[in-house]
């Protein structure tokens, strides 16, 4: 209540502000975030999958695990790329898994990308997979969509939003229940045994690059925020977000 202005990354978000605290409404304003234009090369061979974000519960990467284990007749790899030491305990049992599933060869944690690092996992991707529990807003499907990479992402929080549409209303990608294992092993596998499906969502993908916001349209935003305030008594401006969005992997 104290707060002039609040920003939020998602309309999801501002509607869960303006649920859980007394404040009004024309206070409370999104900047969702912004991308990085790209260039968008074929994509390789499928079945390269990639999941990126910060490896713990809130993220689900456990629940991506327990996906692939109904799908070891299926030809797959997949990289798990984001830091592995701000949940330890869960890292680790989540090496455990793989190592008994015997998927050591086929699941790769790749620690921390960004830059080129990050943009080069994404070009060699054929899916990305987002099988959080929590999001607020989703900065690494936007930057998946940049690279003209399909998303399966659970339809929790901004997912959605981030998600979005291309012009024509194609969806570039699926959204399934989140934390159910048996809903995120059906899509991977309609994914990679559907010629046609792959084909329609990176279509989709590609027409969804072209109104992906961009990061002067996210300041301009910010902007017009603090300028709506300009002429109350000055308090400040929270942001409100989750506690690794915008950082994707790093």
């Amino acid at each position: 209540r104290a707060a002039t202005g609040v920003v939020v990354t998602s309309e999801w978000t501002r509607q869960q502000v303006l649920t859980r605290y007394e404040i009004p409404a024309g206070r409370v304003h999104v900047a969702q975030p912004g991308t990085d234009r790209v260039a968008a090369p074929p994509r390789p061979v499928r079945g390269r999958l990639i999941c990126v974000g910060t490896l713990g519960r809130h993220k689900g990467q456990d629940l991506l695990v327990e996906a692939l284990a109904e799908l070891g007749d299926l030809d797959w790899h997949c990289v798990l790329a984001g830091p592995l030491d701000c949940d330890p305990e869960f890292v680790h049992q989540l090496q455990i898994r793989i190592t008994r599933l015997g998927y050591g060869h086929r699941v790769r944690l790749a620690g921390v990308l960004t830059g080129e690092g990050l943009s080069r996992a994404y070009t060699t991707a054929d899916l990305l997979v987002v099988p959080s529990r929590s999001e607020t807003y989703g900065m690494v499907v936007t930057e998946a969509l940049a690279h003209g990479l399909p998303v399966i992402a659970a339809a929790v929080g901004g997912l959605p939003e981030a998600l979005g549409s291309a012009a024509d209303g194609t969806r570039p990608g699926q959204l399934i229940p989140s934390g159910d294992p048996a809903a995120l092993a059906a899509a991977i596998r309609n994914w990679l045994g559907d010629e046609r499906l792959r084909d329609g969502l990176r279509a989709a993908a590609g027409k969804r690059r072209s109104n992906l916001r961009s990061w002067e349209q996210t300041t301009q935003n910010l902007a017009n925020a603090l300028t709506a305030h300009l002429r109350r008594p000055w308090v400040g401006v929270s942001a409100a977000s989750d506690q690794d969005e915008g950082e994707s992997a790093r």
